[in-house]
């Protein structure tokens, strides 16, 4: 009953935050003030905690990932960056990392989405599951308005559609189009089937260490670049929370889990994988009456695919701007289409709020369209959010970033605009997972 309670009632916090009228954003150091009737900056643990997001360090975490260039699952580079994420993990003290193990074995097809015949891993993926992936190659523009479906047909569960002009999108799958010979060389080794790992660690909470908030980013890429984006920048996010919630005076009522999935880009397998071997443990004392739960019980999923790039619309000929928009905002979505639905409007609008209230640069959004990463395998389990830089089906769907999927996908890529986008969602999270979980510092 805890979980439904926490969050439609956000534990006792109010789901609307207003921000004052003079608050300003798109400086690093303006900051909405507090909301009339809180606490102040001195005494606001929140605030504290959301002041040790650094955006150097977060963009160090992302550097520390394209070392291992594209980290496409099936390779050794795939396996060297899983071990030198859970040695990050455990430097920051969140030292109780596990690991799931299972096995992927590629769906075989001929179809020409899918990069390396019989692989599995789409392309565009805008319809995993439900739509299509047809590559598009030049930019569309819909009469006075119209509609523009990609392939054709509504992406994506629960549905989006694309207004106005799209872009180039699909997956790269051409080693000629890397020009930087390292990177070239460091993604060459291809995909094969076999056991896969991803890892994980826990804060545990201090009173309700039977209770858990679950986020989330996907740690494997493709495309022949460094998948910086997708998703160095959201794992290199989850990667800053476990640092800052492991400090040792950072204290929790409930626990946090710091997953970093693989095999998204096929179909978010090593979420599926989780799911299989961890649901039925949610809640069960692990041994009975010690108080120790290898699986407390789910109460929110939050997902993390993609921060960094919101520069607008394609033009009339599928460009994109090379600056970072002005409007540029964090997308939090839930799905419309899942059981769950109502309970998950509500956590993404108390991420809004936190957003409203913690966030210095960027305000948020909240779309009922997420859809194609690893939050959707949980969406009918618990309620379920995804933090994007845009929204996945129509924008990102819609050839919105240039970069996805492509060998431009590298750090260099990136000003630091785009990556105080990513830091935006990383204070956006951190504050509202604080709040859920009444973190506290020890005096």
């Amino acid at each position: 009953m805890r979980s439904k309670t926490c969050v439609m009632a956000a534990c006792g916090l109010m789901l609307v935050l207003v921000r004052p009228g003079t608050a300003q954003r798109g400086t690093a150091e303006t900051q909405a003030p507090a909301a009339q009737g809180t606490t102040t900056p001195a005494d606001d643990p929140v605030r504290t905690l959301v002041g040790r997001l650094d955006l150097e360090k977060y963009k160090a975490t992302i550097k520390g990932l394209t070392q291992f260039g594209d980290r496409r699952q099936g390779t050794d580079r795939n396996k060297a960056a899983v071990d030198w994420i859970e040695a990050q993990l455990r430097s920051y003290g969140c030292t109780n990392t596990e690991r799931i193990k299972y096995g992927y074995q590629p769906r075989q097809t001929t179809t020409a989405n899918f990069d390396d015949a019989g692989s599995g891993e789409r392309g565009g993926r805008a319809g995993r599951g439900t739509g299509t992936d047809a590559p598009q190659t030049t930019g569309q523009r819909g009469r006075g308005g119209s509609q523009i479906a990609v392939g054709g047909k509504r992406p994506g569960q629960g549905g989006s559609m694309i207004f106005g002009n799209t872009g180039p999108r699909g997956v790269n799958n051409d080693p000629l189009k890397q020009p930087d010979e390292r990177l070239r060389e460091l993604n060459s080794q291809p995909t094969t089937p076999g056991p896969r790992e991803e890892v994980y660690c826990t804060k545990v909470g201090s009173t309700h260490p039977e209770e858990m908030y679950i986020l989330g980013g996907h740690m494997d890429g493709h495309g022949w670049g460094e998948a910086a984006n997708d998703d160095g920048s959201g794992t290199a996010l989850v990667m800053e929370l476990a640092r800052i919630f492991s400090s040792p005076d950072v204290e929790t009522e409930r626990s946090i889990r710091f997953a970093l999935w693989n095999n998204e880009e096929t179909g978010t397998n090593g979420a599926r994988a989780y799911i299989a071997q961890r649901q039925a443990l949610q809640g069960k004392e692990d041994p009975p009456g010690s108080g120790k739960y290898a699986e407390p019980k789910w109460l929110g999923m939050i997902q993390h695919d993609m921060m960094l790039f919101d520069h607008g619309m394609p033009d009339e000929n599928g460009k994109v701007s090379t600056e970072q928009r002005r409007e540029a905002d964090v997308n939090i979505e839930f799905t419309s289409a899942s059981t769950l639905a109502e309970d998950a409007q509500k956590l993404a609008w108390l991420f809004k709020s936190a957003n409203e209230k913690y966030a210095t640069d960027y305000p948020a959004a909240v779309g009922s369209h997420m859809t194609n990463t690893d939050s959707g395998p949980f969406m009918n389990i618990v309620p379920s959010i995804s933090l994007r830089e845009n929204e996945r089906g129509a924008q990102i769907g819609g050839g919105w970033d240039p970069h996805w999927h492509q060998p431009t996908d590298v750090y260099a890529t990136f000003s630091d605009k785009d990556f105080r986008l990513g830091l935006n969602a990383a204070q956006t999270t951190l504050a509202a997972v604080a709040q859920l979980t009444n973190a506290k510092l020890k005096k």
